[in-house]
């Protein structure tokens, strides 16, 4: 029998996962059954036990490959404080991709899993906990360059930003009618009263 390939595994692999986020997003964690995600994948329920002992194991899959992606997006940004607030505000911008409108539900759903399923919860205060560590570093070092005010407490911001993420992916999938390009304005308007202000000068203490 010939060697099947890595290619070939990774994009079984795939064709899985995909149709397994499709399903979550349509229907629901706990309304969809692995026989729905059998039908979905054109795959055998025998090959898809081959790679995943189960929906849980899916979820796992596709929150890790999540926190991996935006972790990627915001460490690409170079050490330049103004090149990781751009950074975030393209991060905000891509949450209106119309092709990333099933992945924001699955998103939203992950996250009311995550209180359920320590398992799932581990996960993503993992995947959460990881780049705010890194980002809140970075800041400290914007900090002592006098790119960003001395006062801010690093790891305070950067969970005011990652709420502000999460609340927009929250009113994205609830609100049809939300006018996101306004709110990245107002958001960008805030990194740069707050972040990029210029530090003050020498004579602004005496007044």
């Amino acid at each position: 029998m010939p060697k099947v390939s890595a290619d070939h595994l990774a994009a079984r692999r795939r064709q899985i996962l995909d149709a397994a986020g499709r399903c979550f997003a349509r229907d629901g964690f706990h309304a969809t059954s692995v026989h729905d995600i059998v039908r979905e994948s054109g795959i055998s329920a025998g090959l898809v036990y081959r790679y995943f002992t189960g929906k849980d194991d899916m979820i796992v899959a596709i929150v890790s490959e999540w926190h991996e992606q935006r972790r990627a997006v915001m460490e690409a940004s170079t050490v330049d404080f103004d090149d990781l607030a751009d950074a975030y505000l393209g991060l905000l911008r891509s949450i209106g991709d119309p092709s990333a409108r099933d992945g924001l539900r699955l998103g939203v759903q992950v996250w009311a899993e995550a209180v359920r399923s320590p398992r799932i919860g581990d996960l993503t205060r993992a995947g959460i906990d990881g780049p705010r560590g890194s980002l809140a570093a970075r800041v400290r070092s914007a900090q002592r360059n006098g790119e960003a005010p001395a006062d801010l407490d690093p790891d305070a911001l950067v969970r005011v930003f990652i709420a502000i993420y999460q609340g927009l992916v929250l009113q994205t999938v609830l609100d049809d009618g939300l006018d996101r390009e306004a709110f990245v304005r107002t958001v960008e308007s805030m990194l740069d009263a707050v972040i990029r202000r210029p530090p003050p000068s020498a004579g602004d203490g005496d007044r």
